[in-house]
């Protein structure tokens, strides 16, 4: 972390009031993040550093004689002294000892209190149900997630413990705040006590359903945090993660959900709630299809493979099956060499295709002497591109195709003899 020009301390007066929005400081010195970012260190501050699994506030500085001039801070950092360093967009020159007004930006503030609030009961929902603690919480641009030390989870669990939470906020619960010592804080049954040692611990009360040590911004009713809305679990290597949103992303989260519901719905000639089992009938019809496809494609093969056996003169004990196709694709060739070379154990096959992207395909029956997977490297050698493969079966994509037919044919003829 960068070396500070002052080394006293801020005052965070977000630790009394969430819903500080405006508040005057002075700058007691100028500090650089470590990618050198340029940042202003005020004697008090409303603004939230990242800590805690809470990302930081936004917003603005200026200085108190003008309106004009405003910083705009992006980021703001706690360094391992706990200094609080707020990262601005540009450099600005701002003395030390200057009056500063800060400007929180409200709506992101609103929305870290809703989510980190929101966190807490839901955390404290999964102690009361299952005795699962969360080991860890994450609040990221579009979802929070919270990490329980459970081996098992499932989804009734999950609704069980979405049910609890949604009836604590519904109740709009009192959420208040108090500093204790850690001896008194052992006393008094929290639900998770920080490992580091401090002489007084900053805790949030949710009333008569959970107590914690906390030093995020939370709303001071759970009727604010609106709703929470879980959204997906995962295993991790420790535990299981649940994703989550609260408030109006939870609002915003459920119309993009039924938008996207209602849409597919539509396509699917269906009502909303019809839409899973149509998307299954669709998948069912769709693997029967690709089924019967797979199955007509074998026969083509076949019927090729006789065919141009059929037609193939033998010349020294062998056939050597020469085709270009132009409308046929790389799965189509394949299945026809391996036809080739099972349908007659005298057969080498030089077949390719000229559709989309060009391909090539050497295939020999078993036992015969010529190495595939060379003389496809030899080809492509002469014709540009990449490939290889096995004595009996080789594939690769020529980059060019002009003379790619009398190419094939000279190759045919040189092993002929």
């Amino acid at each position: 972390m960068p070396a500070l020009q002052d080394p006293a301390m801020t005052a965070r007066l977000y630790y009394d009031n969430s819903f500080l929005y405006e508040f005057d400081a002075e700058v007691l010195g100028s500090a650089s993040s470590a990618d050198s970012r340029p940042g202003l260190i005020l004697d008090r501050t409303a603004f939230y550093p990242t800590s805690g699994g809470q990302v930081f506030d936004t917003g603005w500085i200026h200085p108190r004689e003008t309106m004009d001039g405003k910083l705009r801070v992006i980021e703001v950092l706690e360094t391992e002294d706990g200094q609080i360093i707020h990262i601005l967009e540009n450099s600005a020159s701002i003395s030390k000892g200057t009056r500063v007004h800060g400007l929180i930006d409200v709506e992101r503030r609103r929305d870290h209190m809703q989510q980190h609030s929101g966190q807490h009961v839901l955390s404290a929902a999964f102690v009361r149900l299952f005795n699962m603690p969360t080991v860890s919480f994450h609040m990221g641009a579009e979802s929070c997630s919270i990490d329980l030390d459970t081996k098992n989870l499932s989804a009734a669990q999950v609704e069980s413990a979405e049910a609890l939470a949604n009836d604590v906020v519904m109740e709009n619960r009192a959420v208040s705040i108090r500093f204790v010592t850690q001896e008194e804080a052992r006393g008094l049954g929290l639900r998770k006590i920080p490992p580091v040692e401090r002489d007084q611990l900053r805790l949030i009360e949710v009333d008569d359903f959970d107590l914690t040590a906390c030093g995020g911004t939370h709303v001071a009713s759970t009727g604010e945090i609106g709703s929470i809305l879980l959204r997906k679990i995962e295993k991790t290597r420790q535990g299981w993660r649940v994703e989550f949103v609260c408030g109006k992303r939870a609002v915003a989260a459920a119309r993009r959900d039924y938008t996207v519901l209602a849409e597919s719905a539509g396509l699917l000639s269906s009502h909303v709630w019809d839409t899973a089992e149509q998307i299954r009938k669709v998948q069912d019809e769709s693997r029967a299809s690709r089924r019967e496809r797979e199955r007509l494609m074998e026969e083509l093969a076949d019927s090729h493979a006789t065919r141009l056996l059929g037609e193939t003169p033998q010349h020294n004990g062998r056939k050597f099956v020469v085709r270009i196709f132009p409308d046929r694709d790389l799965t189509f060739i394949k299945l026809l060499a391996q036809r080739l070379t099972r349908q007659s154990g005298i057969v080498v096959a030089f077949v390719g295709t000229t559709s989309g992207q060009p391909a090539l395909v050497f295939a020999q029956s078993a036992g015969q002497p010529f190495d595939m997977g060379a003389l496809m490297k030899e080809m492509l050698a002469r014709l540009g591109g990449r490939g290889g493969g096995s004595k009996d079966m080789a594939q690769g994509g020529p980059a060019q195709i002009e003379a790619l037919e009398a190419a094939l044919s000279d190759l045919a003829a040189r092993l002929r003899g």
